[in-house]
Formats: C-alpha cells, structure tokens, sequence
C-alpha cells in the first residue's frame, strides 16, 4: 500500500513526531489540529499566566482557527473542505464549549455535512480546548 506523509507549509508545526496527514490511496487522514498559529507559540483565543497556565479562553476563536488550520492542510494536501467525510472533535469542557462550538462548526459545514463524533476530554498536549482529528478524499 502507497502512503504519503504531508505537511503543510501554512498549518501550525506539528507538536510531536508526527505529519499534518497521510494519503492512503484516495483517502487523507489529518493528524490532531489545534488552533496554534504557524511559526509561533501563539494560541488564538488563549491568555496564559507567566507559568504558562490558561488564565482565559475563547472558545469561538479557537474553533475558527482550528478550522483554518483544517483547511490549510486540506489544501496543501490536494483536498478540499468540502471533501471532509469524518470528523472527530475533542473539547477540554464539554458543558461550557459545545453550544459556541456547534454554532461555529454549523457555520462551517453548512454545504457539507460529514460524519461527526465530539468527545470530551481532560485535556490536550498543549493549552487548548478543542482539537480536530479529520478524514477527507482527495
């Protein structure tokens, strides 16, 4: 089986050993995005104490660039945003974040409805409240 590893010149770099993607014949696996931006530390919609801790969040913001990071590896990949077929979504607070995020997310897949699982969880390797894991065609 032929497999490509991807990175994206656009994304956020990768916060562990591991691709943005991998095509696997006309399928594309992204790997966990977050909402960091490319060539900096900097979260959107994050306020950290001098330890590094979350003092405050943005959920709303966080969810439109983790989008952006998506697109950018979609793109780069030779796929589309159109062309998500599954996605899995990780929120550090489910109770407090699902409302914002299943706002935003509706805004974004408005013309394409792909499968969804949302999950919450402890929390993610860097200090972040929501993360996307995506399957795509190319």
């Amino acid at each position: 089986m032929a497999d490509d590893k991807i990175n994206s010149s656009k994304a956020p770099e990768p916060v562990g050993a591991y691709p943005h993607a991998r095509k696997v014949g006309n399928l594309l696996f992204l790997s966990g995005v977050g909402p960091r931006e490319r060539g900096t530390k900097k979260i959107p919609g994050v306020e950290l104490d001098a330890d590094g801790s979350i003092v405050s969040y943005d959920i709303e913001t966080q969810c439109k660039s983790v989008f952006q990071n998506v697109k950018y590896i979609l793109e780069d990949a030779g796929s589309s945003w159109d062309k998500i077929v599954d996605v899995q979504v990780f929120l550090t607070n489910m109770k407090d974040d699902f409302a914002t995020y299943n706002k935003v997310y509706a805004e974004w897949f408005k013309d394409n409805l792909p499968c969804r699982t949302t999950i919450e969880i402890n929390c993610l390797p860097t200090p972040i409240a929501i993360e996307l894991k995506v399957i795509a065609t190319i």
